[in-house]
């Protein structure tokens, strides 16, 4: 059965999410979109490209005059400016104009860098994001957030640029690794904690669905997740005061991710900032202590980190002054905090003290695994 979200943006329709079990019904969304053939240009990534490119442009081959693939080496490593070139290059030699589509096929680097070129190329062209990923269906691939690393630091070039439509295919998610899978659960639970407590139950409560990945348990968390991030979009399209809130985790979790050089998935990451921001929340007693712990042991069901080895804490730290949600001159971090399980406060600053202590409760050296 389908299931269908529509986005409004400054209150006006904007775009459908499209939940799907296969390609069948997108050339119809697209012919609901565009008027006559336009070219399209598949965006996608080495590892999903081989497995689903053909496939998609099997089934969208009649909406377009052309369809071209551009494919770049997976991984968060390809999120930069030379990819943003090499894309908009190969878009000139293939003749692109402003009236034409690229079509993102892949996780959230993909969806975040495809959608970026959407964004400047001729100064905009429109884009479909075709998510393949947990990650990238539930969160990235919603609410018009565009932008690739620089330097080391996660999504500080970017754009917002709303997508034509959103198609998932929760076919896609099969060929996951099964870390791959659980990554995504990271920013699943992040909607229950900071929004939903109901949700959340639902998500416990059918845990056994979602590790089997089980087809009805799958759309319906897949849906009830976009349907958190619609209620958080449509109220602040531009991140200028509630969207904040979807920032849940990602202030020390970017820290984290940068700090070990991206040798962690992003939601692992922010599992490890979300328990460290409900540990902050539990010391300022704005939850109870077995609210935390609750909190933080119940990552461990759905395969995401609770502790990691040997960082350095105090580094850690010093990145966070770096995090592009923090205001300038501001010597402290602004956090997003929980006020009750369902429940999230932005623009909490946070001290370099309290993020220490935090992150010594997620952090393990080699001497403390000897004890």
């Amino acid at each position: 059965m389908s299931k269908l979200i529509n986005v409004k943006y400054n209150k006006k329709p904007c775009y459908d999410i499209c939940i799907e079990k296969n390609f069948k019904a997108l050339a119809g969304k697209i012919g609901e979109i565009y008027e006559g053939k336009k070219k399209a240009c598949i965006v996608t990534d080495s590892t999903v490209g081989p497995l689903y490119a053909e496939t998609l442009t099997n089934a969208v081959k009649d909406c377009f005059s052309e369809i071209v693939v551009f494919t770049f080496k997976a991984g968060e490593e390809s999120k930069n400016m030379d990819t943003v070139q090499d894309g908009m290059e190969f878009l000139l030699k293939n003749n692109f104009t402003r009236k034409d589509v690229i079509l993102a096929l892949g996780g959230g680097v993909v969806g975040d860098t495809a959608g970026f070129i959407a964004s400047i190329y001729m100064r905009g062209i429109d884009f479909i994001q075709i998510p393949s990923t947990l990650l990238a269906c539930v969160d990235s691939s919603v609410g018009g957030k565009t932008g690739v690393d620089y330097k080391g630091y996660k999504n500080i070039v970017g754009a917002f640029k709303m997508p034509r439509l959103v198609y998932i295919n929760t076919g896609l998610l099969s060929s996951l690794t099964a870390r791959q899978y659980y990554s995504g659960m990271g920013e699943v639970l992040k909607y229950g904690l900071i929004m939903d407590a109901k949700y959340y139950e639902w998500i416990l409560d059918n845990m056994y669905g979602i590790f089997d990945l089980k087809p009805s348990i799958l759309e319906e968390m897949i849906e009830k997740s976009c349907l958190c991030k619609q209620k958080v979009v449509e109220s602040d399209p531009l991140e200028e005061g509630l969207r904040k809130i979807l920032n849940f985790g990602h202030t020390l979790g970017h820290a984290i991710e940068k700090h070990v050089n991206f040798k962690l998935l992003h939601g692992e990451c922010v599992a490890l900032g979300m328990i460290c921001a409900a540990h902050i929340s539990w010391k300022r007693g704005k939850i109870s202590m077995e609210d935390f712990f609750e909190i933080r042991d119940m990552m461990v069901p759905f395969n995401l980190p609770i502790t990691i080895e040997d960082i350095d804490v105090k580094e850690v730290v010093k990145l966070t002054k770096n995090d592009k949600k923090n205001d300038s001159g501001s010597k402290k971090a602004k956090f997003v905090l929980l006020s009750k399980v369902g429940k999230a406060v932005f623009d909490e600053e946070v001290s370099d003290e309290e993020m220490l202590t935090a992150l010594a409760e997620i952090h393990y050296t080699e001497e403390d695994m000897k004890a």
